[in-house]
């Protein structure tokens, strides 16, 4: 089979591989910039058509492949060099979404046990470090100091409505590795200057971010340092 006659019919077949209709004249000339006219390509697919290898459905004036077309197309015309390459990126970009979703339920998970453990605000940022997942407000709010202290609870709130300044406050912490934590006005935020805050830096694969527990100052320091320090060690050894 000549060369012009094998570049039409691996246009035919990856068009109706693309779009499931059958392909006419022009949409090949137009779509794969062949050098040649409508007429010329009708006339090659006529004979395409004769030898087995494209067939025309009734109700269509274009054709699509047979089986010993696609035979054809798998033995002498599919690149196979270039759909390793596209193979590799679709399945690196789906199996990066597939890590971050599930890294997304881990650390959501890891905030619930901290919300309900420390019975305080338990918080961690997404591994983007753009969003942060907030539980447990009702904990603090239902505390003895905010509720005799409604100006320092809406602050309490305006910060946790605040993803991007939260997230940055966090930044400037140079938090690391260890578990720190930040008393009153050791917090850069004058919103929660009545809040202390114990926070750790997790790692997740390439993913990083921070976990951590937000209350009063009046809190179980040794054990909510414990209980974050643990979570973080959860978060980081178990596979995603």
């Amino acid at each position: 089979m000549k060369d012009r006659s094998l570049t039409i019919l691996n246009a035919i077949i990856k068009e109706f591989i693309a779009t499931a209709q059958p392909v006419g004249s022009q949409a090949i000339v137009m779509g794969y910039k062949l050098s040649v006219s409508p007429a010329t390509v009708r006339n090659e697919m006529a004979q395409l058509e004769h030898e087995g290898y494209i067939m025309q459905p009734h109700t269509s004036a274009g054709r699509i492949p047979t089986d010993s077309g696609y035979r054809l197309y798998v033995n002498e015309l599919a690149d196979y060099l270039s759909a390793e390459r596209e193979a590799e990126k679709k399945l690196a970009r789906v199996r990066n979404s597939y890590k971050m979703q599930k890294a997304r339920e881990k650390i959501y998970d890891a905030v619930n046990i901290l919300s309900q453990v420390s019975e305080n605000v338990g918080f961690a940022t997404l591994p983007d470090n753009r969003r942060t997942f907030f539980l447990g407000v009702s904990n603090v709010l239902k505390q003895p100091e905010f509720i005799s202290n409604m100006v320092q609870a809406s602050q309490v709130m305006e910060v946790l409505e605040d993803n991007d300044n939260f997230v940055q406050t966090l930044r400037a912490l140079d938090i690391g590795s260890e578990t720190k934590i930040f008393i009153g006005k050791e917090n850069i935020l004058a919103q929660i200057h009545s809040c202390a805050m114990v926070v750790s830096e997790y790692r997740i694969g390439d993913f990083t971010g921070y976990v951590g527990i937000l209350g009063p100052t009046r809190m179980e320091y040794p054990f909510n340092h414990a209980v974050v320090g643990k979570i973080k060690r959860m978060l980081e050894e178990e596979d995603i």
